[in-house]
C-alpha cells in the first residue's frame, strides 16, 4: 500500500482574501442614529472596528449611497449581543438610484440568548449591479421590547472579490 500523510490546508478567515470595497472612500452614510461611543464607521472600517450601536432604542436604518454606481458580489453582516436575549429582525435593501424605489434583497430573524447565541454572522453571495444605494433597517426586538440596535460588522465587496 503506497501512502502519504498530506499537511492540512490551514483555514482561513472568512475575509482574510477578500477585496472588501473601501466603503470609506465610495460612499457617504445616513443613520437614523448612533451613539457617539459607537459610530457607524467602527462597523464599516476593516481597522479598529467596535461597531456601530444607536443612540435611541427602536428600528433603525443604515444607509450607504455610493458616489458611482457599483457592482455587488458579496455582502457580510455581523451582529453581537451580550447583554440581553431577543429577537432581531433586518432587511436588506438596494436601489440603483439615490431617490428610487429600493429591491428587497433579503428579510431574516435571529434569536439572540444569553446561553450561546450571542453573535449572528451572515454572508451573502449576490448578484447586484448599478447599486446607488445598499440600506439595511434593523428591528432590534420584534416583541415591541426596547432594545438598541447594533451592528458590528458590515462589509462589501465588488467584482474584484
Amino acid at each position: 500500500m503506497r501512502k502519504r500523510i498530506s499537511p492540512q490546508p490551514q483555514r482561513e478567515s472568512p475575509s482574510a482574501n477578500t477585496a472588501w470595497l473601501d466603503l470609506e472612500a465610495l460612499a457617504r452614510v445616513e443613520v437614523t442614529s448612533e451613539d457617539a461611543a459607537h459610530p457607524i464607521e467602527s462597523a464599516l472600517l476593516t481597522v479598529g472596528a467596535t461597531g456601530w450601536r444607536a443612540q435611541s432604542p427602536g428600528e433603525q436604518t443604515i444607509r450607504l449611497l455610493f458616489d458611482c454606481a457599483q457592482s455587488v458580489r458579496r455582502i457580510r453582516l455581523v451582529f453581537r449581543e451580550e447583554n440581553e436575549a431577543r429577537t432581531q429582525e433586518f432587511v436588506l435593501r438596494w436601489s440603483p438610484t439615490v431617490d428610487g424605489s429600493s429591491r428587497e434583497i433579503l428579510r431574516q430573524q435571529y434569536h439572540f440568548s444569553l446561553s450561546g447565541a450571542t453573535e449572528e454572522i451572515e454572508d451573502y453571495r449576490v448578484e447586484l449591479e448599478d447599486v446607488v444605494a445598499l440600506e439595511i433597517t434593523i428591528i432590534p426586538n420584534i416583541s415591541g421590547v426596547d432594545a438598541y440596535a447594533s451592528l458590528a460588522e458590515l462589509r462589501l465587496a465588488g467584482n474584484g472579490e
